[in-house]
């Protein structure tokens, strides 16, 4: 599947453009735009099987309309549809660094990791006009509140400045998402996302400019790109990536008929055979298990493999180990005058 470019000349009074390399981007046909009105903007996470409780989501659908996206299925909470909805009817959130400075200002707010973005990517195209990512980290940045970011988007390089005042101040880390070395495959699954190529060059240049940056090999799809892995850590880690992550492919609800029609259409011999690798990962009869400490890494001998293959790679080219450590204690500062009381100024006596 390959886009027609996008002609758009840039806005002379914009401060800032985003380029699509050739074959990427979102269709010509309009894209929609909806407004959101929460009244808040962190999400809290209980899940074991992820590494941060709370995270920032100031867009729900992704242009990049990849295939396999977990996430589809919060669309069907708005009234809308898990397929070309998702991809095509963009839902922001205008007022998403006021909500978080709020949300920051609270007492109970203790100063935690925040994730950018837990569910949707947080630079896909409309950032680059809406800035709603760009204003939050300004926020974290002015509470010295530890932020991490997830991403497939070259967009994320603007913001070098921010993350790397942020890395100073508190800690910040950039992790590019990355499945395929296959620039094919890629397209034919995450259609109007960046190449391979353009994300190793993200990692590349994140790495020169001092921002901490990991890969995020996401998602393993058995018996499709588990056999890519070592060349998709080997090509990050020779970019400058020094953390490394997986994993397996998650198809809840509509996701499973959303991506069976995709791989059907791009990829018909091979279709019934990764369908049945996938069974075979989630116990030989069901294409997911939503299941804590098995969604994410399957069972069987199969998803053992993938699982040694990752562990072994990641050791032989020297990439950081995972830490199970206690986090450090937060840098987390309001800024004077901010949340609770005010301490009253002494007169002075002449």
């Amino acid at each position: 599947m390959r886009a027609r470019p996008t002609a758009n000349p840039d806005n002379r009074f914009a401060h800032s453009t985003l380029e699509y390399d050739p074959g990427e981007g979102p269709p010509p046909s309009s894209v929609m735009l909806l407004e959101d009105q929460s009244r808040s903007i962190l999400s809290h996470n209980d899940s074991p099987d992820l590494g941060f409780r709370w995270s920032v989501n100031p867009y729900r659908g992704c242009v990049h309309a990849c295939a396999y996206c977990y996430a589809r299925p919060t669309h069907e909470y708005l009234d809308l549809g898990a397929g070309t909805d998702f991809d095509t009817k963009i839902v922001y959130k205008p007022r998403a660094a006021e909500l978080l400075r709020g949300a920051f200002d609270a007492r109970s707010w203790k100063g935690e990791l925040v994730m950018f973005s837990g569910v949707t990517d947080c630079y896909q195209p409309f950032e680059s006009r809406l800035g709603l990512t760009r204003a939050c980290l300004e926020v974290c940045l002015e509470y010295r509140n530890p932020v991490a970011i997830i991403s497939k988007s070259a967009l994320v390089e603007r913001d070098i400045d921010l993350l790397l005042a942020l890395s100073r101040e508190a800690s910040a880390g950039v992790n590019v998402s990355l499945a395929f070395s296959d620039a094919g495959l890629a397209r034919a699954l995450e259609p109007w996302a960046p190449s391979p190529e353009r994300r190793l060059a993200v990692i590349e240049r994140m790495a020169r400019a001092g921002v901490p940056v990991g890969v995020m090999v996401a998602p393993i799809i058995p018996g499709l790109n588990d056999q890519q892995l070592p060349e998709v850590l080997r090509r990050a880690r020779e970019a400058g990536a020094t953390r490394a992550g997986w994993a397996l492919l998650r198809l809840p609800g509509a996701v499973a008929g959303v991506f069976e029609e995709r791989i059907r259409a791009a990829m018909p011999l091979a279709a019934d055979k990764i369908l049945h690798r996938i069974r075979e990962t989630r116990g030989g009869e069901r294409l997911y298990d939503s299941r804590f400490h098995v969604r994410q890494r399957g069972v069987g001998g199969y998803a053992e493999l993938i699982r040694h293959l990752f562990e072994t790679t990641t050791a032989r080219l020297g990439f950081q180990p995972r830490a199970d450590d206690e986090p450090d204690p937060t840098t987390f500062r309001r800024p004077p005058g901010r949340g609770g009381r005010r301490q009253l100024s002494l007169p002075i006596l002449g």
